[in-house]
């Protein structure tokens, strides 16, 4: 039985895995940088683990350091929050091999589903809709050219191991297949230490719609509807909402059916997500990913469900039944999530770390904030920009976009430059307001 979990993670996910913890009546131990030594997380966990320097390569990836840290204090189980070791399948076999939980899905499955051209070739032998591609990973540009003839442009490579955008290159014509591969091959390498891409049928202008699911140990899986990602620059979620405003009920209920018909594929027995392109106007909806760990924006489905994630996450890990039935959980309201980070929106987004000089927080009804900062604390330049997760509930999507509006004009961070001001331009923009909007809607509004 869990009784004290190591969190090997930082920011305002190390904050909300404490307090889960904390209401399960389970000991909590923090790892961190040296430049996260006076986090916000560190005061509130029982016990903090310096594991490295500043760069995450020596700190919060340098999964040795981790479990040395585990086996210290006799920790139980490690939750690795997203992002650094979440989806690594070796930092959770190392876990299993240590006999310490992780918590998250089983190692084969985080494999299986981190590798996007093998995952999608799983979910086409289970019926699951995917994009039309290659099937499996492309070696060069010549094979790519024999897929383009049979699904025509445009056409996107993509990274294999990737995710946030990277290795990733849109052609639309045979002049830049050639360069584009040569592209996305190098990024994906660069980034991802693995320089595999596949080749998709590029849909213009879709929607990003994701579901949520849960899954146990024993077979029992539930999805909490989907969340709307398709507020993206360069790919990376700026806003995320729940329920989508522009799916019907009849889509909601199938995207549901086939989110939990792919996790039940492989087994899956912890919180994850499947994603889905959608077409606004075909109403047709195609796998594109499953990330098999908590996300960033999972606030949002527990806002509109009463589902605390993260406490089933933790629960199923510790060999707990899912109590929950699909036709119990209700969505009820609508929830938005803005991302507020230290970057600067007139200057391409450009990362702004600094000092905090002050902060004044919003509150009121409905509204949510996930974060790790406190006045006077540092966000430094080595890890991603997010300073908060601001959450605005409402008992529709008027009253919701109401709300996330005067709490964005109530926040103020001073110190350093953030998106609260993009922010509240986006709820302002007519196209927003429809609902209808696509991940072009920055390139088509604001750029």
């Amino acid at each position: 039985m869990i009784s004290k979990i190591l969190i090997a993670n930082r920011g305002e996910i190390a904050v909300r895995i404490i307090r889960a913890a904390k209401e399960l009546g389970m000991k909590t131990v923090l790892v961190h940088s040296t430049v996260d030594k006076d986090s916000l997380a560190t005061k509130m966990a029982d016990k903090s683990i310096c594991i490295g320097p500043p760069p995450a390569l020596d700190s919060y990836l340098f999964y040795q350091n981790i479990l040395s840290a585990a086996i210290s204090v006799k920790a139980d189980a490690i939750h690795p929050g997203y992002g650094f070791l979440a989806e690594n399948p070796l930092f959770a076999e190392a876990c299993k091999a240590l006999r310490v939980v992780f918590i998250g899905p089983k190692s084969d499955v985080i494999r299986k589903m981190g590798d996007k051209a093998k995952a999608k070739s799983i979910m086409e032998k289970f019926g699951v809709p995917v994009v039309p591609g290659s099937n499996g990973i492309i070696d060069s540009h010549e094979k790519a050219l024999s897929i383009v003839e049979e699904i025509g442009y445009p056409i996107i490579f993509k990274a294999s191991a990737g995710g946030g955008g990277k290795g990733m290159r849109i052609v639309f014509n045979r002049s830049e297949l050639e360069n584009a591969y040569k592209f996305a091959s190098s990024e994906a390498q660069q980034t991802f230490g693995d320089s595999s891409v596949y080749v998709e049928k590029y849909i213009s202008g879709p929607k990003h719609i994701e579901i949520q699911i849960l899954g146990d140990k024993y077979g029992n899986i539930v999805h909490l509807f989907e969340r709307d990602c398709s507020i993206q620059r360069r790919h990376q979620k700026l806003l995320e909402e729940a329920p989508s405003p522009s799916i019907d009920n009849s889509t909601r209920e199938q995207m549901g059916e086939i989110a939990v018909k792919a996790a039940k594929s492989v087994e899956y027995d912890s919180a994850g997500t499947i994603e889905f392109l959608y077409d606004i106007e075909s109403k047709e909806f195609y796998f594109i990913e499953m990330n098999t760990r908590i996300q960033v924006e999972h606030p949002v489905s527990e806002m509109i469900t009463g589902v605390d994630l993260i406490k089933y996450q933790i629960r199923i890990a510790n060999g707990e039944k899912l109590d929950l039935k699909q036709e119990n959980i209700q969505k009820n309201g609508h929830a938005i999530e803005c991302r507020i980070n230290a970057e600067d929106p007139l200057n391409d987004f450009s990362p702004c770390p600094g000092k905090i000089t002050q902060l004044i927080v919003p509150g009121g009804p409905g509204i949510r904030v996930d974060s790790g900062v406190y006045p006077d604390c540092e966000i430094p330049p080595y890890y991603d920009s997010m300073v908060a997760k601001l959450i605005a509930w409402g008992s529709d999507r008027r009253e919701a976009i109401e709300r996330m509006k005067r709490a964005l004009e109530e926040f103020h961070i001073d110190g350093l430059k953030t998106t609260i001001s993009f922010h509240i331009d986006i709820l302002k923009n007519k196209k927003f307001l429809t609902g209808l909007y696509t991940t072009d809607f920055i390139k088509d509004y604001f750029y």
